[in-house]
């Protein structure tokens, strides 16, 4: 009874480990200068570039996403301002939009993204 009750957990853990990890992926996102569109580091006033992400494998119902700042290149002379939002989110990806305003000079930033389904 004992063998069975084991081997129940274990079969229960199992199955949810790949319930889970088929529910859940990430990745790295970054944009730089030399990349299309990329406006961050001329200029001055409101300025924005997007990125495109897709999942290695689409979700089944829209999945929900988060996103981070890891690593931020500036240019030291100007103040650093800058927003990460995600504008768009769909079975098969999502898109963030990176933003600086006023004489900020943004060279290059990246961080890391979660999408998960409850």
């Amino acid at each position: 009874m004992r063998k069975l009750s084991v081997l129940t957990v274990v079969l229960f853990v199992v199955a949810f480990s790949v319930v889970a990890s088929a529910q859940t992926q990430s990745g790295q996102w970054a944009s730089s200068v030399g990349n299309a569109g990329y406006n961050l580091d001329t200029n001055t006033g409101d300025r924005s570039t997007t990125i495109e992400v897709n999942f290695v494998k689409p979700y089944d119902i829209k999945p929900k996403v988060l996103v981070s700042v890891s690593q931020l290149d500036a240019d030291k002379a100007f103040n650093s301002r800058y927003s990460v939002e995600i504008l768009s989110v769909s079975r098969d990806g999502f898109t963030v939009k990176i933003k600086t305003w006023s004489d900020s000079k943004i060279y290059s930033i990246g961080g890391y993204w979660l999408a998960y389904v409850e």
